[in-house]
């Protein structure tokens, strides 16, 4: 991350009056106390009203924001029910980056929209992912940016286990379950695995380059034309 992205990330997890320590700044951007506590002094040589100390927390007085966002009532509710959704059914990184994204639209709505997030009446379970899910989806979600090739000892249906490499190149969800879709290197082919089937995933050492014919739009082509004769099947028994 370049460092004026750094300095903008940090004004951002500040806003809205919380008190933030640097260990927690520190997590979120991936880097060491020291560098938060050399980048709050230049934030606030050049005029962020940002109050704290070392060992304490820092915060940002009022007064410092960007313009309030002029969101409609129906877009309120679209992102409060998207970050809800999110939080109880993405990765453990997605749910935190969900609770973050609320902090962050309440902070900068006008005072008379700021008690909508509250008043969303949009709830979801939070007990349908479990936590080694969770894990595997924001490792998965990791690997398909970075191009990493993953192994992974998978079991299908029937309980049977195969190791395999695979090339992770997107995640679904199915209202229910998270898929890979991958192109698997033990199968010459592309593949969905149901991450709640995937027993372990380790890194392979490698990365890959992407390749015509083992793309996630080559991915998507053959699913269509997979799906093309039933959808007409479909079509023709209607009356």
């Amino acid at each position: 991350m370049r460092r004026a992205d750094r300095l903008f990330q940090i004004v951002q997890h500040l806003r809205g009056g919380r008190l933030v320590t640097a260990q927690k700044l520190g997590d979120w951007l991936e880097v060491s106390e020291r560098t938060i506590y050399r980048d709050i002094a230049d934030l606030q040589s050049t005029g962020v009203p940002i109050d704290g100390e070392a060992g304490v927390g820092y915060l940002m007085r009022e007064g410092f924001d960007l313009p309030p966002l002029m969101f409609t009532r129906d877009e309120i509710v679209a992102l409060v029910a998207g970050a809800r959704m999110v939080r109880a059914f993405g990765g453990a990184a997605m749910a935190r980056a969900a609770d973050e994204a609320l902090v962050k639209i309440g902070a900068v709505l006008p005072d008379n929209e700021k008690d909508r997030i509250a008043r969303t009446e949009i709830h979801t379970p939070m007990w349908v992912v479990t936590d080694t899910d969770r894990a595997n989806i924001d490792l998965l979600e990791r690997s398909v940016e970075k191009r990493d090739v993953l192994t992974l000892d998978y079991r299908d249906e029937a309980g049977r286990s195969t190791a395999r490499d695979v090339r992770p190149l997107g995640l679904w969800f199915w209202g229910k379950v998270w898929t890979l879709a991958a192109y698997c290197e033990l199968r010459d082919d592309f593949r969905a695995f149901r991450i709640d089937r995937i027993a372990s995933i380790v890194h392979a050492g490698r990365t890959f380059k992407p390749e015509r014919g083992k793309l996630l739009a080559d991915f998507y082509r053959r699913m269509e034309r997979e799906i093309e004769p039933y959808a007409d099947r479909q079509q023709q028994r209607r009356p």
